[in-house]
């Protein structure tokens, strides 16, 4: 039977998430809200739509989002072409291709950013697909871009595994009926990604790497 990996991009396999939320604070400064960083970063992970509701204040004059939108993409564009993938990103992904499993690139990323990532990544040669939030109704933590992936893989839900480092990830997996292993390289903790339903944890993507025979990656359908 076929299986599938899907990962997360943003946080999980490049270290890009601290680079959004300045650009979100940022932009979000240029049209006169001031928003703690935490409180940025804490919400990264999410469509930029659910994002600017979670941070902004609901009374907001909404004229303004997608100027902020445009403005963050703006200034998050100037790192793109110093981006860091994290150490052994690559080399996982080329392990899970190597037992066979289909790798799913599955991001929120517009098709010019997600050229910088895989820049990054390094790794086309072990990429078989990528989901796009353009494809989607609704983006994390609802399920729709979980289940892109999937149609995308060919696979059902009980044949797929999804890395991701935020709790959106994990609630959208959850919703979508697929497990999903969390890593700590996008700043969320061990007990919170636990909470939200994550079925194993490893603080970075070599780290998980390292511990793939025993993970529940390796050769995920039998």
């Amino acid at each position: 039977m076929k299986d599938a990996v899907i990962f997360d991009v943003d946080g999980t396999l490049v270290d890009t998430n601290y680079l959004h939320a300045v650009s979100w604070w940022q932009a979000f400064r240029q049209h006169g809200h001031t928003v703690p960083m935490a409180s940025v970063h804490r919400a990264v992970g999410m469509g930029s739509d659910k994002l600017l509701d979670a941070v902004l204040p609901a009374d907001r004059d909404r004229s303004a989002d997608d100027a902020m939108r445009s403005g963050h993409t703006a200034l998050y564009a100037q790192y793109w072409d110093r981006l860091d993938a994290f150490a052994d990103a690559g080399a996982l992904l080329r392990r899970c291709a190597s037992q066979g499993s289909r790798v799913v690139l599955a991001s929120s990323a517009s098709a010019t950013e997600m050229g910088a990532l895989r820049r990054a990544l390094d790794a086309d040669d072990a990429i078989d697909a990528i989901a796009s939030s353009a494809d989607v109704e609704e983006s994390k933590p609802a399920p729709d871009l979980v289940e892109v992936a999937l149609r995308t893989a060919d696979v059902a839900a009980e044949q797929a595994v999804f890395v991701g480092d935020a709790v959106w990830d994990v609630r959208a997996c959850v919703r979508a009926g697929v497990p999903c292993v969390g890593v700590l390289s996008g700043g969320t903790s061990r007990a919170e990604l636990m909470d939200e339903g994550a079925v194993a944890v490893y603080a970075s993507p070599a780290e998980l790497l390292r511990e793939f025979d025993a993970s529940v990656l390796h050769r995920t359908i039998a």
